[in-house]
């Protein structure tokens, strides 16, 4: 039984130090009396928040969860919101949505701030007192720092509704399951989840890019990721009379090289059409040509309309590369996530936002990864943006994500909690 969330004591808590002597890097921009105000509170509290928050970030640290049974880091959330007189909802099985302000204005309806919250079955190897304390499973991925990020972010938003210095209402999304396909967002929105949303924002932890630093991107961020399988049939037999038998293993060679070739004359090569196996099992003898064989492996696309392309014509392709061969084919493709595609207005306000909080220098242009990211799914139903929040520490080591010995400069927590909360702000005037 995981251990019940509790927030850490005051004396418990980590000192931090800020991003910056004077704190995080103001930028030039400014506006009415109302906003400098605003933007002043924003620091302050988040200053205050600095180190309660990184205790946050290292508990969930020490108890990931897997998707779909994110409940104490689901219960930790709602009971630190509750605790500063918000009415989080719990979502069925787990994930957490809060509200903040009101849900019109004369403005709009609410701004949505999305996190992550699951991690990785893998184990943890970072080797700090903070690791996971649960064998076989790492927030590897820096959903932790996501999760601490929105959560810094509503406490500080809802500072701002108190004052009445909020210009519309936003919620709070902390969603599990991302890294399960076709991700947990579907379930948040199957919930009621965007319902009243105009607009999306999220960070994704970098640790190429320094802390301090953002990287945004407009148009596709990520790739559509799918999984592919291919399984052949056919009599068998002897090695010495294929010409008596489907031969399954040749007819899988032609499978794997000739079936992406085919996809890159078939699709837009803009669209940048990978399809990689990383599978494939057939027989076990060297001299009997089995009766069936499987090759699996990810299709990845990075645009939006070809991946709506691409089933039609991996399956087109298997066909009739194997037409024949005497063999019969079993095509399996299973739809994972679309592409992240960053709306042009969400990412001018984060890029905005990053201005004014982290320098003028913070914001810088992200490539485009080939990996998924089912944030894709809240973008096919509202505008938003995902940026890239810098976790490297300035001259040291460059981590991966995905790898257990990842490590993070927690001063991006203060970094990018200032961000999205500044975002929320600025996309309501």
């Amino acid at each position: 039984m995981s251990a019940q969330p509790t927030t850490p004591e005051p004396a418990a808590r980590p000192a931090v130090a800020p991003l910056h002597p004077a704190g995080l890097a103001a930028g030039g921009r400014r506006g009415d009396g109302s906003d400098d105000a605003a933007l002043a509170l924003l620091r302050t509290t988040l200053d205050e928040l600095r180190d309660e928050l990184v205790a946050v970030r290292r508990d969930i640290h020490a108890h990931p969860e897997l998707a779909r049974t994110e409940v104490r880091t689901s219960r930790l959330i709602a009971d630190r919101l509750t605790a500063a007189g918000l009415s989080p909802r719990l979502l069925p099985g787990s994930g957490v949505v809060c509200d903040i302000g009101p849900a019109h204005t004369d403005r709009g309806a609410r701004v949505a701030l999305r996190a992550d919250i699951d991690a990785l079955p893998l184990p943890d190897t970072c080797d700090l007192p903070w690791a996971s304390e649960q064998r076989g499973v790492a927030h590897a991925c820096g959903h932790d720092v996501h999760t601490t990020v929105v959560l810094g972010a509503g406490l500080a938003l809802a500072r701002l509704a108190d004052e009445g210095l909020l210009p519309r209402g936003v919620r709070l999304v902390f969603q599990p399951a991302e890294e399960v396909q076709p991700g947990g967002s579907l379930d948040v929105i199957a919930a009621g989840g965007l319902d009243g949303v105009e607009r999306i924002f999220a960070v994704h932890c970098d640790p190429k890019v320094d802390v301090g630093q953002v990287g945004t991107r407009i148009g596709p961020i990520t790739s559509a990721s799918d999984e592919v399988q291919v399984t052949l049939t056919g009599p068998g037999g002897h090695t010495s009379r294929p010409h008596l038998t489907g031969d399954v293993v040749f007819a899988l060679g032609q499978v794997i090289t000739q079936v992406p070739a085919v996809l890159g004359r078939r699709l837009d090569p803009r669209s940048g059409v990978n399809l990689t196996w990383g599978a494939v099992q057939a027989g076990t003898a060297n001299n009997a040509i089995p009766s069936s064989g499987t090759v699996r492996g990810t299709l990845r696309c990075l645009d939006v309309r070809a991946w709506q392309q691409a089933s039609e014509v991996f399956h087109a392709a298997v066909e009739q590369v194997v037409a024949s061969l005497g063999v019969e084919a079993e095509i399996r493709h299973h739809r994972g996530v679309p592409p992240v595609e960053n709306d042009e207005r969400s990412t001018a306000v984060l890029e905005a936002a990053a201005r004014d909080v982290l320098g003028e220098e913070a914001v810088l242009l992200t490539e485009q990864s080939l990996g998924g990211e089912d944030f894709a799914w809240y973008l096919t139903k509202v505008p938003g943006s995902m940026a890239r929040l810098g976790t490297r520490t300035p001259g040291g080591t460059t981590y991966d994500i995905h790898q257990g010995d990842l490590r993070v400069d927690e001063r991006a927590i203060e970094a990018g909690a200032l961000l999205l909360a500044r975002a929320a702000v600025l996309a309501g005037r």
